[in-house]
């Protein structure tokens, strides 16, 4: 609810009008019947099934079907459902539609608690000890932790 705000004052100070960035939300019937602040900050709403999540907010192939049928430009997921799937980043990019927020290998390096440790390690974030401790690296040309410097990390026996 409050990135479309955000977002319209962002375009008003960069761009000089806050409607130049149009916003089309998916909407479940319990968020219309709700009369969900989200559905009235947009500028339109397309009705999605209700039900678990993964009939709507964290189905990627809907949520591409939907960006391609309104012709958008870019897909700003908000937080959680496909938010955190990979595979909505690379669906959309090879839909030729942008996606708001990480890349697909950086979203997957994140998800993974080992190349997440590694890369706060890198960063000099404080860990607490495991069995990858003090292991660095950056993002290989994949997007993703080389796979020595991953198996450093990993423990593959009880010994």
């Amino acid at each position: 609810t409050k990135a479309i705000p955000s977002l319209r004052q962002w375009a008003y100070m960069v761009l000089g009008d806050e409607r130049a960035i149009e916003f089309v939300a998916m909407a479940t019937r319990d968020d219309l019947n709700a009369n969900a602040e989200f559905i009235r900050l947009a500028d339109t709403f397309v009705e999605v099934p209700s039900g678990s999540n993964k009939n709507n907010y964290a189905n990627v192939d809907l949520i591409v079907n939907i960006a391609v049928a309104q012709r958008v430009d870019a897909v700003w997921p908000g937080w959680g459902h496909a938010s955190e799937n990979p595979r909505l980043p690379s669906t959309l990019k090879s839909k030729g539609i942008q996606f708001i927020g990480p890349t697909a290998p950086v979203m997957a390096a994140l998800g993974d608690k080992v190349s997440a440790n590694i890369l706060a390690q890198t960063a000099l974030v404080p860990s607490i000890p495991w069995s990858g401790e003090g292991i660095t690296s950056a993002l290989n040309d994949e997007g993703v932790i080389p796979q020595d410097i991953f198996n450093k990390a990993c423990l593959f026996t009880a010994d």
